[in-house]
């Protein structure tokens, strides 16, 4: 009997440390509850899923980012970045009303404001694919990528070839996937890649002794630079479902936003592979000006503001939650977003709750097709509250909807990897693009009232009137958002 006392007693120390602990790390009442319960109700399990999934990241740091070592250099660098950003931010070039957000990202990323940008707004694959072909012809001197999802087919396999022959014509190339998306990728796929000289990296590989918890911090971003002054970030990975012009059997129709910039805004997407890359590569390479060029006297490029807004393990804050927080709060007139998996936390449904009581014009396009039951059962809870103050959310019916975009007004853009979600906000490595220009605004909320015409407006009244338990079900499945 005293076995079993003193094992009972050392049970419940245990899980008070672990409740302490859950106390300490993390930053969402909702989140740590949520753990605590698990904790308490699931004995064991509970602790074991916290250790895998639970533990932020945030506050250990992943990784570090410092890529210049030379301290002197850095602070030119930095001096450099603040006073083009500050130029900037008094030229006029951007609304008083989006100062506090660019300020924001630029303190808190350290992401400078950057002028002289082209910027090409890309729907789909089947526009994406083609520019991207076009500029990996054009490299002279390096290419880098980084990518959630890499696929061993027909549209990888165009990729890597061009890639190759680059490699053989004596430009850099690097490529970086994720190892738990790009999983199908073959050892003889990188092999064909590796003997023609590109070097390539896993992000955070999975390895069986730490199985979970690398499991659960994934490298989300899609980028490309090109000569380190043509970048492309969005939504789309590299595969063939992401293109609508190959016609195959059983494809669904996949609508997607990425964008290509050519100018100054490249450079961050050009510090992030940096910093990404020498973490999970054995070959790191080190700061030099030919990777970051100065387009600010192109005059073959626009003069369109772009921002690059990042976050992940490896960032204080959540920048990129932080951000479009802002962007919301901003708003004067509309907010129109688009998300494949839509479960925000409480600050951002206030927001937009606040906006739409408000009379600002609110809509959201979500999946009528979703790829995930669990999320969508989990997100359609979110939907209840905000259809009962007058949101106007539509169902995409054509395929799937996978963009992650939203506009506010007519004068802000964000387009990027980062979907509207916890993951997103507080696990994975992402990447958004916050482009203050009209012009670029006008495009995306065409494409937003395009995609409006093959989408269906949920009914309030229809949808608040199902059946209880329907209602019961999905605010219980709810509670498993901080997991999803």
């Amino acid at each position: 009997m005293n076995w079993i006392l003193l094992g009972e007693i050392a049970y419940i120390l245990i899980v008070i440390f672990v409740i302490f602990r859950v106390l300490y790390d993390t930053r969402s009442t909702t989140k740590a509850l949520a753990y605590i319960l698990f904790i308490v109700f699931v004995p064991f399990f509970g602790m074991g899923f916290y250790f895998s999934f639970g533990i932020n990241y945030r506050k250990r740091k992943l990784y570090s980012k410092k890529i210049v070592e030379d301290e002197s250099l850095r602070e030119r660098i930095r001096s450099k970045m603040n006073a083009y950003s500050e130029a900037i931010r008094n030229s006029g070039l951007i609304s008083q009303k989006s100062q506090t957000l660019a300020e924001f990202i630029r303190r808190a990323g350290n992401s400078p404001l950057t002028a002289n940008n082209d910027v090409k707004l890309l729907i789909n694959g089947e526009e994406k694919f083609p520019e991207l072909l076009k500029e990996l012809e054009k490299a002279t001197s390096h290419i880098h990528f980084e990518y959630y999802i890499y696929e061993n087919d027909i549209t990888g396999n165009q990729i890597a070839d061009l890639l190759i022959k680059k490699a053989r014509q004596g430009v850099e190339v690097r490529f970086m996937y994720d190892d738990f998306g790009s999983h199908s990728l073959g050892k003889s796929f990188l092999k064909k890649l590796q003997d023609a000289g590109v070097q390539t990296a896993p992000f955070y590989k999975i390895r069986w002794y730490a199985f979970a918890n690398r499991l659960n911090y994934r490298n989300h971003r899609k980028i490309v630079i090109i000569d380190g002054i043509v970048g492309f970030v969005g939504g789309i990975n590299m595969s063939d479902k992401y293109r609508n012009d190959l016609k195959k059997d059983n494809h669904l129709y996949w609508r997607d936003t990425h964008i290509m910039i050519k100018g100054q805004a490249t450079a961050y997407l050009q510090y992030l592979f940096m910093g990404d890359w020498n973490f999970c590569s054995g070959t790191p390479f080190a700061y030099s000006e030919s990777y970051f060029i100065d387009s600010t006297n192109q005059e073959t490029i626009e003069n369109k503001v772009v921002q690059i807004a990042a976050s992940g393990p490896d960032s204080k804050l959540p920048v990129i939650f932080y951000s479009l927080l802002e962007a919301i709060s901003s708003a004067k007139k509309s907010i129109y977003i688009t998300s494949p998996y839509f479960i925000p936390d409480e600050s951002l449904m206030d927001a937009l709750i606040i906006a739409i009581q408000g009379g600002l014009d609110v809509k959201i396009i979500i999946p009528g097709v979703s790829d995930s039951k669990m999320v969508n059962t989990a997100a359609s809870a979110y939907y209840t509250e905000l259809l009962q103050v007058g949101a106007k959310i539509y169902k995409y019916n054509k395929g799937f909807v996978h963009a992650k975009t939203m506009v506010i007004d007519d004068d802000l853009a964000i387009i990027g990897s980062a979907n509207m979600d916890f993951r997103s906000f507080d696990l994975n490595f992402e990447v958004n693009a916050v482009v203050y220009s009209k012009h670029i605004a006008a495009q995306l909320t065409e494409a937003f009232e395009n995609d409006l015409k093959v989408s269906e407006q949920i009914d309030a009244n229809t949808w608040l009137n199902r059946p209880k338990y329907i209602h019961l079900w999905e605010k219980i499945v709810r509670l498993s958002s901080p997991f999803l």
